[in-house]
């Protein structure tokens, strides 16, 4: 039996939040994303990721308290990958330290896009995201 359908990629990821101002400032001046679509009601902004949305959910807005978590800290997604485009791994560490945001570690490992180098940093919430850049190959492409 066949899939009645074909998948593209990753449309969007909603994180759970309290404090939207931080939430996008973090997205913005940290990882780059654009505004995207506004849900004044629901307590809800979403911000471009490339052509994927990240979706920012703010449970201490009236609108957002159907998101809360049953359990005080608890959480339902690991991380995030971010695919990126080449980026000078100093570059990057600097960028980062200057938004006082820490590495939580970095690794060289596969992904959709094949073997690349990842940072892992949190968003203010406790959220992890892994910044991924392109495949690199043992005879230097990229």
């Amino acid at each position: 039996m066949t899939v009645p359908f074909s998948l593209v990629g990753i449309d969007h990821v909603v994180f759970i939040v309290d404090d939207m101002e931080k939430a996008l400032r973090f997205y913005h001046d940290v990882l780059g994303c654009r505004p995207g679509y506004t849900y004044p009601a629901l307590g809800m902004e979403q911000v471009w990721c490339g052509s994927a949305l990240i979706v920012l959910w703010d449970i201490t807005h009236p609108g957002g308290q159907k998101a809360a978590p049953p359990v005080a800290g608890g959480r339902n997604v690991d991380h995030v990958c971010i695919a990126t485009g080449p980026f000078d791994h100093d570059e990057l560490r600097a960028h980062l330290a200057r938004h006082g945001v820490a590495i939580d570690r970095e690794a060289l490992h596969g992904g959709a896009r094949g073997m690349g180098h990842s940072f892992y940093v949190k968003d203010p919430f406790g959220n992890t995201i892994e910044i991924k850049g392109p495949a690199e190959y043992p005879d230097g492409r990229a």
